[in-house]
């Protein structure tokens, strides 16, 4: 196991709760502070989703299914979700399965970059995934190969003391990857014709790329 599966294997918890509502020190004070960006990113793709009733998502990275659940709430057809953190699966499933969404939710336990389905999704979803991904371009590629409509990625900044404390942080976890504006225009200008934008939504940037 990668120390990033080890880590994220471990974490589980903790990163359900960031999108949770239960009131804790972490909702409360830390949250609001460091994690605005991670709400900011689920509302807006949620946003440019919809309407959703009758599409199909593939959410990359899943982690404990918040997306996958949501895009179910919405009225997708059909959400997969993938992760290589079986104890985020596992939560992941569970949640689906409270919220009434089993029948439309499916949680994989799989490396993404293996991934083969036999179909291709309207809507895919990778947030939070590429912080940790060497070789972006590859990570990219594929999901754009799964995609019809488009596909949404959150890259974070590089810039700020978010990102300094973020760095130090990780250290001792697992590899971090952080982007500017001009490596991810440099990055994402490998991929014509399809059309992208970025957003600055403070310790990230949200990326749309419209498959043409």
């Amino acid at each position: 196991m990668s120390k990033v599966e080890q880590f994220f294997d471990s974490y589980a918890g903790d990163f359900d709760a960031i999108y949770g509502t239960e009131r804790s020190l972490m909702n409360s004070v830390l949250n609001p502070i460091l994690r605005k960006s991670m709400r900011t990113r689920f509302d807006r793709t949620l946003l440019y989703t919809r309407p959703m009733t009758g599409k199909t998502a593939l959410d990359l990275g899943c982690g404990p299914g918040h997306y996958a659940t949501a895009l179910a709430s919405d009225g997708a057809e059909r959400v997969v979700g993938i992760d290589f953190s079986q104890e985020m699966i596992r939560i992941a499933r569970d949640r689906a399965s409270s919220l009434g969404h089993s029948d439309r939710c499916d949680f994989v336990v799989e490396d993404i970059l293996e991934y083969t389905p036999s179909e291709r999704f309207d809507f895919s979803i990778a947030m939070g995934v590429m912080d940790y991904i060497d070789g972006p371009d590859q990570m990219i590629r594929k999901t754009l190969s799964l995609t019809r409509e488009k596909a949404f990625f959150s890259f974070p900044t590089s810039r700020g003391l978010l990102a300094l404390q973020r760095r130090i942080r990780y250290l001792s976890r697992c590899p971090l990857y952080l982007y500017s504006r001009s490596q991810l225009n440099a990055l994402l200008g490998e991929f014509t014709p399809h059309e992208y934008e970025i957003e600055d939504i403070g310790r990230d940037f949200l990326v749309t790329v419209s498959i043409r």
